[in-house]
């Protein structure tokens, strides 16, 4: 799906001035989380180690030797977060669900962690907040991963096992559930290049756990249709446009060819077509893609979705010559030469280059090349190093000014035609972000990690603002 060939009207449009704008009657927005991003208390009510408990373990694995406790402590402090989105006039929450929590070891249910889940959601619905689940967000149970994880394939079985248990108890208490989110993380992050849990750097294990992972996303949506035949039901994607370095030169539309593949079309194409693009099939042959697929699992992992999870935070750069960052271990399984050179964007705290008008083109694409259910951008979000000021306050401008352009982006895709229902900003609260530890702030609300202290910034009271108006520019948006 690369979107070279769209057309520079796209960015323009991000660019444009800005005039008032109002989103969709009933267009949904909120903020997202992930569970062992912000619960913390990673010992409690019976909760089993998951793979980032034990990579969290590893020398150097994670910046600062960081871990999961106390994360941003929501697993104590979630009512107070839930008022703290009441008081911002927040319509919806997307939140994951630990499986470490609710089949600890993967294995008999543990009623403890049911009920915390029970309690956030009961506790979001009486403030008027919509509960966006996501039944998995890269915490596998270590026990799984001990007996090969994603790479093997009953892992996708013990999914679904842990799928029906959330949705026996909890599926009457949401009107969307998600099965997964970025797959392509947890496959060729955890399995290829190693730079995320279990940190494995086997470019084979990385495809079968892609393919695994599409697996058990289908036997997932059974059982969402099964308990919550009510509910929608879709998943989240981590989506790329992919552009050349030197557009025109045959080596690197080959390099974005291949990029695009393995990052894209590898899940876009089994969800939405039926089946992996042959192209994708021949350059992951020497890694088994096809031996992986059994029969039926395409009718599976292609079931009819009711809605796509699109999380965008830039767009990718790319060029065939081999930098110093290049080689294996790859995340790019079967592209390990190709290079990300940089452009003279301005970048985030981690490194990003910022590019709104990405996420223009990367909606127009997704509509121009298939059938797409209904969007959701379900993540997308900055990092700056936001201090708190002697005043108590945080003025974090660049955010807000990454929030307006990237809001002004997606109305672009809708005055284009793109059937965008709702924005959900990453993320609500500073917490651990992964491989970095603390060291990168996402929030809307700032954690003081020594005491929990909650503090929103100029751009919590910014974006509340736009909720409250349904649009931007119409002169309130900060409260």
């Amino acid at each position: 799906m690369s979107v070279s060939v769209i057309p520079d009207e796209a960015e323009s449009n991000a660019r444009a001035t800005k005039s008032p704008l109002r989103f969709p009657d009933g267009f949904l927005w909120g903020t997202a989380t992930a569970a062992f991003q912000v619960e913390g208390s990673t010992t409690a009510d019976g909760r089993s180690q998951s793979i980032w408990d034990s990579f969290c373990a590893r020398p150097g694995a994670v910046r600062d030797g960081d871990t999961g406790e106390p994360a941003a402590d929501h697993y104590r402090r979630m009512e107070e977060d839930v008022r703290l989105m009441a008081e911002l006039g927040l319509p919806a929450y997307r939140f994951s669900i630990s499986w470490p929590r609710v089949r600890p070891d993967a294995g008999p249910v543990n009623r403890a962690g049911l009920d915390f889940y029970e309690r956030l959601m009961d506790t979001l619905l009486a403030n008027g907040i919509t509960p966006w689940p996501t039944l998995y967000h890269w915490d596998l149970p270590q026990a799984l991963e001990d007996r090969g994880g994603w790479a093997d394939r009953d892992t996708a079985y013990r999914f679904a096992e842990y799928a029906d248990t959330v949705l026996a108890a909890l599926g009457d208490r949401a009107t969307a559930w998600t099965t997964l989110n970025e797959p392509w993380c947890s496959a060729f992050l955890g399995y290829g290049s190693g730079r995320h849990a279990p940190g494995r750097t086997e470019p084979a294990a990385a495809v079968a756990a892609g393919h695994h992972l599409l697996l058990a996303h289908g036997l997932g949506l059974e059982r969402i249709r099964a308990h919550a035949p009510h509910a929608e039901a879709g998943v989240t994607l981590n989506l790329f446009p992919v552009r050349p370095a030197l557009p025109g030169d045959a080596d690197d539309l080959e390099a974005v060819r291949r990029v695009d593949g393995l990052q894209n079309r590898f899940f876009l194409d089994p969800l939405l077509r039926g089946g992996y693009p042959e192209d994708v099939l021949a350059d992951l042959a020497p890694f088994g893609l096809a031996d992986r697929i059994e029969d039926d699992d395409s009718r599976k992992i292609a079931a009819p979705l009711d809605f796509l999870g699109v999380n965008y935070y830039r767009d990718l750069h790319v060029s065939a010559r081999s930098d110093a960052e290049s080689g294996s271990p790859s995340e790019w399984v079967g592209a390990e030469h190709v290079s990300f050179p940089r452009r003279d964007l301005p970048r985030t705290d981690s490194g990003w280059e910022i590019n709104p008008g990405g996420l223009t083109a990367l909606l127009l694409a997704l509509d121009r090349d298939y059938a797409v259910p209904p969007l959701y951008i379900t993540e997308n979000g900055v990092a700056f190093p936001d201090r708190l000021g002697a005043d108590g306050t945080v003025l974090d401008h660049d955010r807000v000014e990454f929030l307006q352009t990237h809001l002004r982006a997606a109305h672009s895709a809708l005055e284009h035609g793109v059937d965008l229902r709702g924005y959900f900003y990453w993320s609500l609260l500073d917490n651990f972000e992964w491989a970095e530890g603390y060291a990168k702030r996402f929030g809307l609300v700032h954690v003081d990690y020594a005491t929990q202290r909650r503090t929103p910034k100029l751009s919590a009271n910014w974006y509340a603002g736009v909720v409250a108006d349904n649009g931007l520019g119409t002169g309130s948006e900060a409260r």
